[in-house]
């Protein structure tokens, strides 16, 4: 219509997302969003909705776009499940050392803020820190490590990942954040040798 201001759903969305993913959820006003977007308050909760409508959709946003990199890597799991581990992680440093994106993990990020999120939204951001653990699982299981096996590891390297995205923000160089994920990398192998999975 002549004279409405037209958007870029997908634009938008991204904005948003970047600024929760830049300070957090608690730090990011309406108004901020409005900077960030390019929208003003009544199209930022007519198009996009209220700030926790918004930051779920932000954050469902975030866990699918890696999410499906995540899959992408782990794929191979079952005939490797060591090179699905380490290209897991990639996925990871590679976001990390992207300088287009902030530091950090939103959900990671998400997770920390739980006491001052609204019982929706923590419940949301736990769900999301969930799924992580869960495709490590499978993927591990694919792999033919035991039940035991697969559960231990696949909690120890979904909270080495989110462990990443803390340590960069801290200042953590690429070479120390190589060097974390090698510890994982290492112990996984010697379960897998010491299981005839290697």
């Amino acid at each position: 219509m002549a004279g409405r201001k037209q958007f870029d759903m997908d634009t938008a969305l991204d904005a948003a997302m970047i600024q929760f993913w830049r300070v957090g959820y608690a730090d990011t006003s309406v108004d901020d969003l409005s900077r960030a977007t390019g929208l003003n308050r009544s199209s930022i909760y007519s198009s996009l909705g209220a700030k926790d409508v918004l930051f779920l959709r932000c954050l469902d946003r975030y866990a699918a776009r890696y999410g499906e990199k995540y899959d992408a890597a782990l794929a191979c799991a079952a005939s490797d499940p060591l090179a699905a581990v380490r290209a897991f992680f990639d996925v990871t440093l590679e976001r990390i050392a992207d300088p287009a994106l902030p530091d950090g993990c939103l959900i990671a990020q998400s997770a920390m803020a739980i006491p001052v999120l609204s019982p929706a939204v923590a419940a949301h951001a736990k769900e999301s820190l969930g799924f992580q653990r869960l495709r490590l699982r499978a993927a591990l299981k694919a792999g033919r490590l035991s039940d035991e096996d697969a559960d231990a590891f696949a909690e120890h390297a979904a909270a080495v990942n989110q462990s990443l995205a803390v340590m960069s923000r801290a200042g953590a160089s690429p070479a120390q954040l190589l060097a974390i994920v090698g510890v994982t990398v290492d112990a996984l192998s010697q379960t897998l040798r010491a299981t005839g999975r290697a």
